[in-house]
């Protein structure tokens, strides 16, 4: 009768780990959310908050970042965080915008690479 000799298991279990994280890296290196949008082929790190939440949640400012990157892109990305806010605080996407993305660029303040808009949610 043969004596079967046993591979040895390590080689075997170091592959399996090997392999594990090898996948863990991978599927990490998405970077972005999946979910991110762009505006103008730019996706903008973006900020609303209300002005002064114990007057009311009504009036609120939506801080855009990276503006040079896109003016074009940042007021969109500024219009759209301004319409989830309303929709969050009061249902409905109506705005009436004091600075906004329709603003004349002139008028519009960029500091520190960041463009604040104001508006107001109108139930």
């Amino acid at each position: 009768m043969k004596r079967r000799t046993a591979l040895p298991r390590v080689p075997t279990v170091l592959i399996s780990l090997g392999l594990i994280a090898a996948l863990a890296v991978v599927s990490g290196c998405s970077g972005r959310n999946k979910n991110a949008l762009a505006f103008d082929g730019v996706v903008f790190k973006a900020r609303t908050k209300p002005v002064d939440k114990k007057v009311s949640r009504a009036d609120f400012t939506a801080t855009v970042f990276d503006v040079s990157r896109s003016l074009d892109g940042a007021r969109e990305a500024a219009r759209y965080e301004g319409t989830k806010y309303c929709i969050a605080n009061y249902g409905s996407s109506l705005i009436d915008w004091s600075v906004g993305p329709e603003t004349e660029p002139g008028r519009l303040s960029v500091a520190d690479d960041a463009i604040t808009f104001r508006g107001r949610c109108d139930p």
